[in-house]
């Protein structure tokens, strides 16, 4: 679907104007939003407007890095945006020109829907222009990877607390599972930042930095975002460290008690097994009190090790 917004010289908004018409005289500057568009409709990115093969192709291709690329009339921008709900990714493409803005996108946009909304609302046409329009939907789709890693850290944190006393293999599991969500976050906030780190620095793109301090704010989102994002990772590599410590000396908890039991059974294993022989001529074998010897013998060691192995704490 191709959805189209004008503003006339005389600042109205004309909506759903045909695209043929978008060259006339008394438009001062159009809005194009190509909304999950068919192969027919993609064809009018080189048919109406004439943008570049490498351009377009970018658009058919999904997923392309973010990127900033100049062309001879117009200049071609690449961004992801993020869904809240499952952190897929998704990619936004604009062509930002003299006198029009073009949004192309294979899903359904709320970041485009909440500005497109915004701009047949505003009772300031005079104020809006492609460049505004730009900053705006940049500028949402930023905001809207926040939520995501503030429930990121939000689990992290119970995951830490651990109140519902959940097993070491299942926290690990959940621990890795929210790593691997913030890697992923991670290589759609950096590129991103690199991208508006060019675009801040760019000398091709005056009217466009004519609000440099508002690309310079979300510039600085982006820093922020990315901040979190490494801090956070440090800490899962922390709680894996302390959970892995914590199950580690746990084990060498469990292998002490088994040997100090080994070691107290050794002594009375040596004297089962010499009374254990059949040799004919052992003067034991006959005694009549031998057996019970034996076994008070036995008790004996048994106990005083204990014992003695408590005194040390080694059953602590």
């Amino acid at each position: 679907m191709i959805n189209v917004i004008a503003v006339t010289t005389e600042n109205r908004i004309i909506k759903e104007l045909p695209l043929r018409q978008l060259s006339s005289p008394n438009i001062r500057w159009f809005w194009v939003d190509f909304d999950q568009p068919t192969d027919k409709e993609i064809l009018e990115l080189e048919k109406t407007f004439h943008f570049h093969p490498l351009a377009i192709e970018d658009c058919i291709h999904k997923l392309q890095r973010p990127k900033l690329d100049y062309y001879e009339d117009f200049t071609f921008f690449v961004v992801h945006s993020l869904h809240s709900a499952d952190e897929e990714k998704e990619e936004i493409n604009f062509f930002v020109g003299a006198n029009y803005f073009v949004s192309f996108h294979h899903h359904e946009s709320m970041e485009v829907t909440e500005v497109w909304d915004k701009l047949i609302s505003s009772k300031h046409l005079d104020n809006w222009n492609q460049y505004l329009i730009f900053y705006n939907v940049l500028d949402k789709i930023v905001d809207n990877y926040f939520p995501i890693i503030y429930r990121l850290e939000d689990n992290l944190n119970d995951l830490e607390n651990n109140e519902k006393k959940e097993s070491m293999d299942k926290l690990l599991d959940q621990l890795f599972d929210i790593r691997h969500s913030f890697l992923h976050l991670r290589h759609t906030v950096i590129p991103m930042r690199d991208l508006l780190y060019r675009l801040l620095n760019s000398e091709r793109l005056g009217q466009l930095l004519e609000r440099r301090e508002y690309f310079s704010d979300i510039h600085d989102h982006l820093l922020k975002l990315s901040e979190m994002i490494d801090s956070n990772r440090e800490v899962t590599n922390d709680i894996r460290d302390s959970y892995l410590s914590i199950n580690s000396h746990q084990t060498n908890r469990v292998m002490k008690v088994l040997t100090v039991i080994t070691t107290i059974f050794m002594p009375l294993t040596f004297i089962a097994g010499i009374y254990g022989m059949n040799f004919e001529y052992m003067p034991e074998l006959t005694w009549r009190y031998g057996y019970f010897a034996t076994l008070s013998l036995m008790l004996t060691i048994g106990l005083g090790m204990f014992f003695w192995f408590k005194k040390k704490g080694w059953f602590d």
